[in-house]
């Protein structure tokens, strides 16, 4: 408001203004976004925002924000005119810290070759581990680095990033550690997940109970870097079973890491009740998860985590019951599952498209599913998924006139400017031969 001298009081280092659509996703509580809830993004037309010291301080229209906020000598303004601005997306599932590539399997796939069978016959995750293992920290930070990078590029500003290509106390700890360097050195907020329990390495095939002893040995080290906020298992047929899952994620629960679980993909063991009976944060995939786990999901506030990028790459047919689950009252998030075999892909927009077309999700649904509710499944609510004042000004700019083009337009990128922290980290280059700053 003025000063005595007609001056406006308030200072912004950085001042968007005439945005189109400034989506917000705002007022929508402490707790996951779930049933009739998300029909509405709250979008502000001809909107505004005011950003100090990294953190949104005002939202609303353009006249109004300009009535309380002037430009200063130093202050950055950005005029989104004919722009949709979205908060950034929270990928809430990706194995994005990884070596090599698994391009080789995708003709074995076409073919009919199921993803268990590959991996018997030693691929899939086993022969990512095999380049894990082999690839030095620097080595393995340079190839992760450029799948933040384009992450970012698509309009990323929060990733959870798991561990689970090392197999072992070397390797799982240089996997956590480069993901570390990765928070550390690039403009994204990085959420680290211990995965151990991904896969039985080769040394341990005929060992399990090993295995399993060996997961929880490293939990206490893991627990005390401090950066490690969750602990995955891969519960599934084939993987870890019932009783190794529930003893690990115990563990992890007794050193104060908090459960996920990768839980009835393909098929339904019990994954998604299992989640909400050990307190998981989140259950992830969820192609095959039975009606009675879901329920349980919703009493108990568990996140489904739902990947339609990976059933895409696999070509089951089967995507996740995203409209049954929303029915049901389950929170729903959408992430990439970046990884090397099932989903190697670092596009959210892909995401949503897949989430509209495949799942039959709305674009309101889909987009408080990738920012607000996937920001739930990190433990980052607080923090980021909405434009809306304390929180961290993590946006993005969308080439588009409304966030409904975000759906409708699909296979380009939309995404024009990415700001972290109320700085911009990435112009994306266009037609007219801008030049990209990524």
């Amino acid at each position: 408001m003025p000063d005595g001298q007609g001056q406006v009081a308030n200072k912004a280092d950085l001042l968007l203004i005439h945005a189109n659509e400034l989506v917000t996703i705002a007022g929508k509580g402490r707790q996951p976004v779930t049933g009739n809830a998300l029909a509405d993004p709250v979008i502000i037309k001809d909107g505004a925002m005011a950003v100090k010291d990294g953190l949104i301080s005002a939202v609303g229209s353009t006249d109004d924000i300009l009535r309380q906020y002037a430009p200063g000598a130093d202050t950055v303004v950005v005029n989104a005119l004919g722009k949709t601005v979205i908060p950034g997306f929270v990928d809430p599932h990706t194995h994005a810290v990884y070596a090599g590539s698994r391009e080789a399997e995708l003709a074995k796939k076409l073919s009919g070759v199921s993803y268990l069978d590959i991996l018997k016959q030693g691929g899939g995750i086993l022969s990512t581990v095999k380049a894990t293992r082999a690839a030095s920290a620097q080595e393995l930070y340079r190839q992760s680095r450029a799948r933040i990078r384009r992450m970012i590029a698509h309009g990323t500003t929060t990733v959870e990033i798991k561990s689970g290509y090392g197999l072992n106390d070397v390797d799982e700890m240089k996997q956590l550690q480069v993901a570390n360097r990765l928070a550390q050195m690039e403009p994204i907020n990085v959420v680290n997940t211990f995965m151990a329990a991904h896969a039985w390495p080769e040394e341990f095939r005929d060992n399990h109970e090993g295995y399993v002893r060996l997961i929880i040995s490293m939990i206490p080290e893991v627990a005390a870097l401090g950066t490690v906020r969750y602990c995955d298992v891969f519960f599934e047929e084939g993987v870890f079973d019932v009783a190794q899952s529930r003893r690990i994620l115990q563990a992890a629960k007794i050193c104060g890491l908090t459960p996920k679980v990768h839980a009835d993909e393909i098929n339904d063991l019990g994954g998604a009740a299992l989640a909400a009976e050990i307190g998981a944060v989140s259950a992830e995939h969820l192609l095959k998860a039975g009606d009675d786990g879901l329920r349980k999901m919703a009493a108990g506030g568990t996140v489904a985590v739902l990947l339609p990028g990976t059933a895409f790459s696999l070509m089951t047919g089967a995507y996740a019951r995203a409209r049954d689950m929303i029915a049901m009252g389950v929170p729903v998030a959408l992430a990439t599952d970046c990884n090397p075999g099932s989903s190697p892909t670092e596009s959210m927009p892909m995401v949503l498209n897949l989430a509209a077309f495949a799942m039959r999700m709305t674009p309101s649904e889909a987009l408080i599913a990738a920012t607000l509710n996937a920001a739930h499944a990190v433990g980052l609510a607080d923090r980021v998924g909405s434009l809306e004042p304390g929180k961290q000004a993590d946006f993005v700019v969308l080439d588009m006139p409304n966030h409904l083009h975000l759906f409708y337009h699909f296979g380009t990128n939309p995404v024009e400017k990415v700001f972290f922290k109320g700085a911009q980290v990435c112009h994306n280059v266009n037609i007219f031969g801008e030049e990209s700053s990524c």
